[in-house]
């Protein structure tokens, strides 16, 4: 009996990874001009409808001053404790943090003597993280993009050109935690026989900075997914890399348990959680397709009310917020 129920339990996860699969980047995308919302400007930086954080967690996004140390000196990817937040506390967090902790800086320092390219990220997900998606535009002329008020972006879309339009070879069609750690999945073009996807996209770009945007394809391997990210920081820390954590949009498993799981790792190795279930918060299903799974679509036009009531513009304003707020910190 426990056998056929395993085989059913197996069954079940083959089936939904592979709907996964065939329909992650098969979102409809509407260009429906009719909807005319109000406008949803939005100060990031803070969540006027939020109670109190903890202070613990205050204090450790706080310091944006450091002292530079050598690398025998820095034990930079362990955590510092065991730490959980409070149930649900993540969810009164903004979606871009209000600085970097010390933490941070010391792992871009540590990157730079590894002589990381310090304008240079990566992406690790599925194919909803690829450019085509996720901020190819900004690597385009501004004929695709309207930064509306938030012009002072302009200077970090100049400081990253070559990382917008660039495919991550940690990238790719269904992707989950495990994907990334899996040389089955491997661009034999570019990496080497029994190299991991993010260790060919380490070796091959350098990067200071590197979006890890995972989740919603780990909903039936909730166990696994936060010892898969572990060993995903870990391993960027190790480099030299800041991890930089996002928060997804959907709650495919129910409960939260993965933004949960995503915020506790923030915590813990004290590096910035990009907080995006926090911005879709006010839109329009909360920037959510009726699958409640992909995100509403707009053009990267953020002078328009009724682009802003979708969620890709949100995706994509708040990650630029997120690299301008560390090009700044690091500088």
């Amino acid at each position: 009996m426990k056998n056929k129920q395993k085989i059913i339990n197996n069954l079940s996860v083959l089936i939904f990874s592979t709907l996964l699969f065939l329909t992650s980047c098969s979102a409809n995308i509407s260009s429906d001009s009719r909807l005319t919302p109000s406008p949803v400007f939005m100060d990031l930086t803070q969540n006027p409808g939020s109670t109190k954080v903890t202070e613990n967690f205050t204090q450790t996004l706080a310091t944006k001053t450091f002292e530079s140390k050598s690398k025998t000196e820095i034990t930079i990817s362990t955590p510092t404790a065991k730490l959980i937040l409070i149930s649900n506390e993540w969810m009164e967090l903004p979606a871009v943090p209000t600085s970097i902790s010390q933490k941070t800086l010391e792992i871009y320092s540590f990157g730079r003597e590894k002589r990381n390219n310090p304008y240079s990220f990566s992406v690790v997900g599925d194919c909803e993280s690829s450019p085509s998606w996720f901020l190819g535009d900004f690597d385009k002329n501004q004929n695709h993009y309207d930064l509306g008020q938030y012009k002072y972006l302009e200077t970090v879309i100049n400081a990253f050109q070559g990382s917008f339009s660039r495919k991550s070879l940690a990238v790719g069609n269904g992707y989950n935690s495990a994907s990334i750690l899996s040389p089955f999945w491997s661009d034999p073009e570019f990496c080497e026989p029994g190299e991991t996807p993010l260790d060919c996209e380490i070796r091959n770009h350098h990067p200071s900075f590197v979006f890890i945007l995972l989740g919603t394809n780990d909903i039936y391997n909730i166990e696994t997914f936060e010892i898969n990210m572990r060993t995903i920081i870990s391993t960027l820390i190790d480099e030299g890399i800041v991890p930089i954590v996002a928060t997804k949009a959907d709650n495919l498993e129910g409960n939260n348990k993965i933004n949960e799981i995503i915020s506790t790792l923030s915590y813990e190795y004290d590096i910035p959680l990009w907080n995006f279930w926090q911005a879709v918060q006010p839109l329009s299903n909360h920037g959510l397709q009726d699958d409640h799974a992909h995100l509403t679509w707009a053009n990267n036009d953020f002078s328009n009310p009724a682009s802003m009531d979708k969620a890709w513009p949100w995706r994509n304003l708040t990650a630029l917020q997120i690299l301008d707020l560390l090009l700044e910190s690091v500088q």
